[in-house]
C-alpha cells in the first residue's frame, strides 16, 4: 500500500446511482480505479447487487447480459469485467454479492442457531451480514469501491444503502466517502439541462441517511457555471465535486475524461490527502491512440444466439476491441442469429467476412446454425474462432462431414428432447479433477454453479499453432461450461486433421482443438475474453484479429 503503514485500512468509496438505471455506475466505478492506479495507489471494487437470485449463473443474458467467471469460479455480474478490464486486478469471490446470497447466509445461520433463538430481521442481522461481506480484505489496498447496483429508491436496494450507511459511521471519520451518479436531462425545447431530477435523487439518498460527497452528472452537453453552481448549492457539495461524464465514442476514453472534468482529484481531496500524487496516464492515453489511430477495418461475425443483446457477450465484443488495438485496426462486429440459417445455406450469411466468430452458449437451440458456421469457415479457409460451445459446434461438424460419423451430436441435445437422436461427441460432465479434489455431478443437480468453473490449467502440443500463439506449453484459463468433447472420438478426428492441441493435465479433457490443413481455426473449451485487457489483450484475440486483417489483405 502506498501508505507504507501496515496497520493503514483501506479508504472506502461507496458508489450509488439514481434518476434512471443504465448510466454506467460500472464504468465509472472501473474508470476511477483505473486513475487511483495511476497515482500510484491499489485498489479493489465490488458489486452489491439487490436482486434475489443468489448469483446471475441461472439468469437468461437477456435479462442480465453475460455472466463473467472469475479465477475462484464465481458466476458474476458483468460489471466486473469492467472492473478486471481497466485495473487488471483479477476479480474474486468476495468481489460480488447479491441479495439471494446476503439472504441464503443469514437463513443458513438461523437454521444452524447462530442467532441464539433471536428474531432474525433486516436490522441488524442483514444490515451486518453486508457490513461483515464489505469488509472482506480491507487490509489489502489502498481503496475499496463498492458499488451498488440499482437506484435510490428501489426496495430491493434498502437494506445495501442501510448497510452502507452503517458502515460509514462505523469507522472512523474521513474513511468513507459516497459518490452518487445522476442524469441532467437536456430538453431540446427550451434549450436547457434540468438539475431538477439530480435534486431529487439527491434527497431520496439523504432521507435514508446519505449525503453524497461527489456527484457524477451525465450529460449531452456541457454543464454551465450556472448549472454546477445550482446543483453544487441544492445537493450540498463543494462545486468542484460535481463532475460531467459526457457521452464517448469509446469506453476506454473513460479514466482519461474522468481525469480532465477532476474526478480522481475531487475523490482524493474528499479523503483530504493532500499533496496528491501526479498521475502516470501513459498507459491510457497509448490506449486512446490505439483506439482512434488504426490503419483499416476488419470485419467479423459473431455467430450466436443472443445477439439481439449485445451484453450477452460484452466480454467477447471488448476482447476483439483488443485484439484490434494491438493490430492496429478497427474491429468492426456483426451480430448473426445462428437460427437463420439452422435450415439454410450459410453462404449468404457469412461470405464477405474476414473472420468468423462462434461464442458458447447453453441448450440446442441455433446450434446447427453454429455448426454450419464452423463448417463454412473451415472450407473456405475463414479465421475461426470457437469458445466453449462454439468448439464443441467445431468438432461436431468434423465429425459429421469429415470423419464421418453421421449422427454426431451432443448428450447435452438429447438431454433437452427427452430422447436419443444422436452419436454424443460431446457428453455431459460427470468428474472431474479440482486442485487435489474430485468433483462429481450428475443430470438432476441444481443448475447454479454446478459446471466446471473457474480457472484450470491446460498442456498445449509442442509446435501446434496455439503453443505458438500462447509461446509456451502450460496455460490457465476459466472456464464455465457442463458438457466435454469425448476423447473416445480423438484418434479417428485427428486422422482426418483435427488436432487435439491442448489438453487438461491429466490428458483426460480436451481443452483446444485445430484444424492443421488451415491457416488459423482453433476451438477452446475455455473463455480466453475473461482475461482480456485493453493494454494486455488475450494472445488468441490478438492473433485471431491479426489472422482476420492478413485474410481482408490489410497486410
Amino acid at each position: 500500500m502506498i501508505t507504507g503503514d501496515a496497520n493503514q485500512m483501506a479508504r472506502y468509496i461507496f458508489i450509488t446511482g439514481g434518476v434512471v438505471s443504465s448510466l454506467g455506475k460500472g464504468l465509472a466505478s472501473a474508470a476511477l480505479g483505473a486513475l487511483l492506479q495511476a497515482r500510484g495507489y491499489t485498489v479493489r471494487l465490488r458489486k452489491l447487487d439487490p436482486y434475489l437470485n443468489v448469483d446471475p449463473g441461472t439468469m437468461s443474458p437477456f435479462e442480465h447480459g453475460e455472466v463473467f467467471v472469475t479465477d475462484d469460479g464465481a458466476e458474476t455480474d458483468l460489471d466486473l469485467g469492467h472492473y478486471e478490464r481497466f485495473t487488471g486486478v483479477p476479480a474474486r469471490m468476495t468481489d460480488s454479492v447479491s441479495s439471494g446470497r446476503i439472504y441464503s447466509n443469514v437463513l443458513e445461520k438461523e437454521r444452524r442457531g447462530d442467532y441464539l433463538g433471536k428474531t432474525i430481521q433486516v436490522v441488524p442481522h442483514v444490515t451486518n451480514e453486508i457490513k461483515d461481506f464489505i469488509n472482506i480484505g480491507d487490509d489489502e489496498v489502498d481503496f475499496m469501491l463498492c458499488e451498488i447496483g440499482g437506484t435510490v429508491g428501489d426496495i430491493e436496494g434498502l437494506p445495501f444503502f442501510e448497510a452502507i450507511r452503517q458502515f460509514s459511521h462505523d469507522k472512523p471519520r474521513g474513511q468513507c466517502i459516497f459518490m452518487h451518479l445522476t442524469l441532467l436531462p437536456w430538453l431540446a425545447a427550451s434549450g436547457e439541462l434540468k438539475t431538477k431530477p439530480t435534486q431529487h435523487s439527491v434527497k431520496e439518498l439523504q432521507s435514508i441517511g446519505i449525503a453524497p460527497d461527489i456527484l457524477v452528472c451525465r450529460s449531452e452537453q456541457p454543464i454551465p457555471e450556472k448549472e454546477r453552481q445550482k446543483i453544487a448549492l441544492f445537493c450540498n457539495v463543494r462545486k468542484e465535486a460535481v463532475v460531467a461524464a459526457y457521452d464517448l465514442k469509446s469506453i476506454y476514453e473513460a479514466p482519461l475524461a474522468y481525469h480532465r472534468e477532476g474526478l480522481d482529484q475531487a475523490v482524493l481531496d474528499a479523503f483530504g490527502i493532500a499533496p496528491a500524487p501526479r498521475p502516470d496516464l501513459s498507459v491510457w492515453e497509448d490506449v486512446n491512440d490505439r483506439i482512434h489511430n488504426t490503419d483499416g477495418n476488419v470485419n467479423i461475425a459473431i455467430v450466436g444466439k443472443y445477439t439481439q443483446l449485445e451484453d450477452a457477450y460484452k466480454s467477447i465484443k471488448e476482447a476483439l476491441t483488443h485484439g484490434g488495438m494491438h493490430n492496429r485496426v478497427k474491429v468492426n462486429v456483426s451480430w448473426v442469429d445462428a437460427e437463420v440459417f439452422d435450415k439454410e445455406d450459410a453462404a449468404p450469411y457469412l461470405e464477405g467476412y474476414d473472420a468468423i466468430l462462434v461464442p458458447g452458449g447453453f441448450g440446442e437451440r441455433g446450434t446447427e446454425g453454429k455448426i454450419k458456421a464452423a463448417q463454412f469457415a473451415r472450407e473456405h479457409k475463414v479465421p475461426y474462432l470457437g469458445i466453449c460451445l462454439g468448439m464443441q459446434m467445431a468438432v461436431i461438424e468434423a465429425a459429421r462431414n469429415v470423419a464421418g460419423i453421421k449422427d454426431a451430436g451432443s448428450e447435452e441435445f438429447d438431454h433437452e428432447a427427452g430422447e436419443k437422436r444422436f452419436e454424443p461427441v460431446v457428453y455431459h460432465l460427470k468428474e472431474w479433477v479440482q486442485g487435489n479434489a474430485k468433483v462429481t455431478r450428475k443430470h438432476d443437480d441444481d443448475k447454479g454453479g454446478t459446471m466446471r468453473l473457474g480457472a484450470y490449467d491446460a498442456v498445449l502440443s509442442d509446435g501446434s499453432k496455439v503453443a505458438g500463439v500462447y509461446g509456451g506449453t502450460a496455460i490457465e484459463e476459466r472456464h464455465r461450461h457442463r458438457y466435454e468433447v469425448d476423447t473416445t472420438y480423438r484418434a479417428k478426428l485427428e486422422e482426418c486433421g483435427l488436432k487435439f492441441s491442448g489438453m487438461s493435465p491429466d490428458g483426460r479433457l480436451p481443452e483446444i482443438v485445430e484444424w492443421e490443413d488451415h491457416p488459423w481455426f482453433i476451438g477452446v473449451q475455455f473463455h480466453p475474453e475473461l482475461k482480456s485487457k485493453p493494454f494486455d489483450p488475450h494472445p488468441l484475440f490478438r492473433e485471431f484479429v491479426r489472422a482476420a486483417k492478413e485474410n481482408s489483405r490489410l497486410v
